[in-house]
């Protein structure tokens, strides 16, 4: 089946689409019992035209199949209180979607495993970083199901890193070192890398110590960061800063990268694909010095960073009969036209199934032509190589309610930003992160949700 769209993409011009629908399987009129009802609440997402499409794309579903669907969407910041006050109260939303793991909800979710599995088999296999996101091992449950992730590249400024010699950006983060303090000295403008409590800073600081071969537990969710390898980056950062950066990024918010790249005022941030989107609309021409880069290479050639975000449904616990299973129904037809979401989010959200969107992949597809405006039209094809360097919080371990809680109370950035200011060594600030994370670790162990010990 093929559907035509047509999209007003915001770019000074409006298309027409046809795009084929994976699956896109309907459930039989008469399934689900009259006044059934499925709620969603979500994120409002960061490229708008993809609530555009997704209401009335959910409300389709619900008029073929009789069922009445509604959407909210909130700040991310809003998701896991709404979560938290229905599963208190037994009442409220069918679907929540997260953008990182809420594994710490467990105990007030459904086990989607059969929606999972029916998913692997329609679909095939998922990408990983999806499976660590929505599946842990301590309890044996699929807590969510998580239908996209987001890839976060490095986005560096063309114009200002080939005046250093630079022309293909870095490759390294010893390159960002010496390009980067090369373009503050000449030029002065500084990198873009966050050490304060946001978002972007806390996935920077998981990525450099990926790179560098550390890691905040091993694969058996055992606490390893006190090591070489962790010292060596943040002592890499605490140089990074100090040879590149200014102060105000002890103070950034998640939208300060951003707008930085933005303004022309940063030569190269750790981010999704979303400011340059921005910048498109904004000033086509600047966007076009905007190129990207996979994550950087650390000393020993190891190459990782997070994924930007991961979108990842629950189901409550309350939320039973008819309405339960609409509501896996609604989750396996959006994958099955996972194209569509993929296309309106403007290609900021990547498939967990890539089976659903070979318009993306395929040779001449999406990110070797893309269809949004960019010049020249095949800098995103270094996003696919992104399957290979993608991590989860928690790699190499899952992305349990520990890593969760280390990820929100920001000891990470901490750490680094206290090495940075010359308030402690590498080597103390390193020791007290862990004795910090080990305190964590040992309260959800102590719950039966963390392994290891």
């Amino acid at each position: 089946m093929k559907r035509f769209l047509l999209f007003g993409v915001g770019l000074a011009f409006t298309m027409v689409v046809a795009v084929a629908c994976a699956g896109d399987e309907e459930v039989s009129e008469g399934k689900y019992a009259a006044g059934t009802e499925l709620k969603i609440v979500q994120w409002s997402h960061f490229v708008p035209q993809y609530d555009k499409w997704f209401d009335p794309f959910a409300e389709a579903w619900g008029d073929a199949n009789g069922v009445k669907v509604t959407v909210d969407h909130v700040g991310i910041p809003d998701l896991s209180p709404a979560l938290s006050a229905a599963i208190d109260a037994g009442t409220g939303p069918s679907l929540v979607e997260f953008l990182f793991s809420p594994a710490a909800f467990i105990e007030g979710l459904h086990d989607l495993k059969d929606v999972n599995e029916e998913a692997q088999r329609r679909f095939g296999a998922q990408s990983e970083t999806c499976t660590k996101s929505s599946y842990l091992p301590a309890k044996d449950q699929w807590y969510g199901f998580c239908h996209g992730w987001v890839p976060d590249p490095g986005d560096y400024n063309v114009a200002l890193w080939s005046q250093v010699g630079f022309p293909n950006g870095p490759s390294t983060w010893a390159d960002l070192l010496e390009g980067g303090k090369k373009i503050k000295d000449q030029l002065n403008v500084p990198v873009g890398i966050g050490l304060s409590p946001e978002l972007d800073s806390r996935m920077a600081a998981r990525a450099i110590i990926w790179s560098y071969g550390g890691s905040i537990q091993d694969e058996n969710e055992n606490v390893v960061l006190n090591s070489p390898e962790t010292i060596a980056a943040v002592k890499h950062m605490a140089q990074l800063f100090k040879d590149t950066m200014t102060n105000e990024v002890f103070a950034w918010v998640p939208a300060s990268n951003n707008q930085g790249l933005i303004a022309g005022e940063l030569s190269y941030i750790l981010n999704s694909i979303s400011a340059y989107r921005t910048l498109q609309k904004i000033d086509p021409a600047a966007a076009d010095d905007i190129l990207f880069v996979p994550a950087l290479k650390g000393p020993g050639g190891a190459q990782r960073a997070a994924a930007h975000v991961w979108q990842i449904y629950v189901i409550p616990e309350y939320v039973e009969g008819d309405e339960l299973e609409a509501a896996k129904d609604f989750l396996l037809h959006h994958t099955a036209n996972y194209n569509q979401a993929v296309f309106n989010s403007e290609l900021y959200n990547f498939p967990a199934f890539k089976s659903t969107v070979p318009q993306l992949f395929d040779e001449g597809g999406w990110l070797d032509k893309d269809p949004f405006g960019s010049r020249p039209n095949d800098k995103l094809k270094v996003l696919r190589t992104t399957e290979d360097w993608v991590a989860w919080l928690g790699f190499p371990g899952p992305a349990n309610p520990a890593i969760g809680e280390v990820f929100s109370t920001n000891i990470l950035q901490t750490m680094m930003a206290q090495v940075a200011k010359g308030e402690k060594t590498a080597e103390e600030a390193v020791a007290e992160a862990e004795t910090q994370i080990n305190a964590v670790f040992e309260k959800w162990r102590g719950l039966g949700l963390v392994g290891g010990g």
